[in-house]
């Protein structure tokens, strides 16, 4: 299992004027928040922000957080980025403890499609969903969701019910009705399907 460490440093100017110049010295303004401490104003480095960015795993993993000199666990809740420049604008984090449940969105890998036997009749995997909210521990928050579309026919729909979850993760929206049982993938005909 991957383990990311994010540099930061507390910070007592606020305002947009602040963030304006921590942004053109190459910081990125943020806030911690939750747990059983106040919320802290932070910065970080945007070049080691970019780095961690660029691992998928990064958006749905328990971090720890280096402020000050000392450590916190916790989630990327946050991320705002400019509209058309490759810059994070600021960053959200939420602390977390061991046993409370957090929601997080984690990706889905879709795995199999070349073997699915509606694909090899011609058809065509349509994919609704990349990403989906799981309820958890932090200790059991999963990196991603494996979709198998080994054995999806032609005209063969996979819901969030049809998944398989890890024992203690589960998906809230379910928790809210039957029609919330989303559509994940189908195998949809083709022109040449037969």
């Amino acid at each position: 299992m991957e383990t990311f460490i994010v540099n930061a440093q507390s910070r007592s100017d606020m305002g947009k004027g602040a963030s304006r110049r921590l942004r053109h010295n190459g910081v990125v303004p943020g806030i911690i928040y939750g747990g059983d401490s106040e919320p802290k104003m932070i910065a970080v480095v945007h070049t080691e922000l970019e780095k961690h960015l660029e691992h998928e795993s990064f958006y749905s993993h328990v971090l720890t957080l280096s402020l000050d000199g000392a450590e916190e666990k916790v989630v990327l809740k946050d991320l705002q980025r400019h509209p058309s420049r490759p810059f994070v604008l600021h960053v959200d984090f939420l602390r977390i403890t061991a046993d409370t449940k957090i929601r997080m969105t984690v990706p889905l890998h879709f795995a199999n499609d070349d073997v699915s036997p509606g694909v090899k009749r011609g058809g065509t995997a349509t994919y609704y969903l990349t990403s989906v909210e799981v309820e958890c521990r932090p200790a059991d928050l999963p990196e991603f969701i494996p979709v198998d579309l080994a054995d999806l026919d032609l005209g063969h729909t996979l819901h969030l019910t049809d998944l398989n979850l890890p024992e203690s993760v589960e998906f809230p929206a379910l928790a809210k009705g039957d029609q919330h049982n989303y559509a994940v993938v189908a195998i949809l005909a083709g022109r040449s399907a037969k």
